[in-house]
């Protein structure tokens, strides 16, 4: 007998997944929106479909082995992705501990990944946004993923706007499959322990990685 699972209120409380990045297809494949890649290539390796729009996301729920997991695109633009985020947190009833954003991140080099379990802004418009709607409050992890900074003087919004060289394209996406593998691991082991093992992996790959060009 084939039983189905659901978000039932005594099932294990889901964790909310959320890229950040900008809508069309002008910004695809930019610096700016790995975070939307990141949770494609995790959507696309456990199966779940991103197939409907809930809080002015693009959304998808599913299953990873017992874990229940909701994942989400905000098309509000990076500036208001909070809006999408705060609602979906506040519409699941999820404390900001069950929630993990993935952005783009000019100070780790290119590829290089990070799981903080809070953390400031940086700086970061997307970042201020989803602190904004969660009332300033910071204590909700973060998946970073590395794009290098800015070469000599170039502008920041220009850099970030631009799409990957073929190199860096490379490492990004080795990056992403990297993450895929972690989040794997911590919807099993949970934060902590996978932030251990998966930040002192890619703290070896940081040391090889900082002095290449992005």
């Amino acid at each position: 007998m084939i039983t189905r699972r659901c978000f039932c209120s005594f099932a294990p409380r889901p964790w909310l997944f959320v890229g950040l990045g900008n809508p069309g297809d002008k910004y695809k494949g930019t610096r700016h929106n790995v975070g939307f890649e990141m949770i494609d290539a995790f959507a696309e390796a456990q199966g779940i479909e991103m197939n409907t729009l809930n809080c002015k996301a693009i959304f998808g729920q599913g299953f990873v082995d017992d874990a229940p997991l909701l994942l989400a695109k905000p098309q509000t633009y990076m500036n208001l992705s909070g809006e999408s985020t705060g609602a979906l947190a506040a519409y699941y009833k999820l404390p900001l501990n069950r929630v993990i954003v993935f952005h783009d991140d000019t100070d780790l080099p290119c590829g290089v990944l990070r799981l903080k379990d809070k953390g400031g802004h940086g700086s970061h418009n997307g970042l201020k946004s989803v602190i904004y709607h969660f009332r300033g409050n910071k204590e909700f992890a973060r998946l970073r993923i590395g794009i290098g900074k800015p070469p000599g003087q170039m502008d920041p919004k220009a850099f970030l706007l631009q799409k990957f060289n073929a190199s860096a394209r490379e490492r990004i996406d080795t990056a992403l499959q990297e993450g895929v593998e972690g989040l794997k691991l911590l919807l099993s082991k949970g934060l902590t322990e996978s932030s251990r093992r998966f930040n002192t992996e890619q703290k070896y790959k940081h040391i090889r990685l900082q002095t290449m060009p992005n």
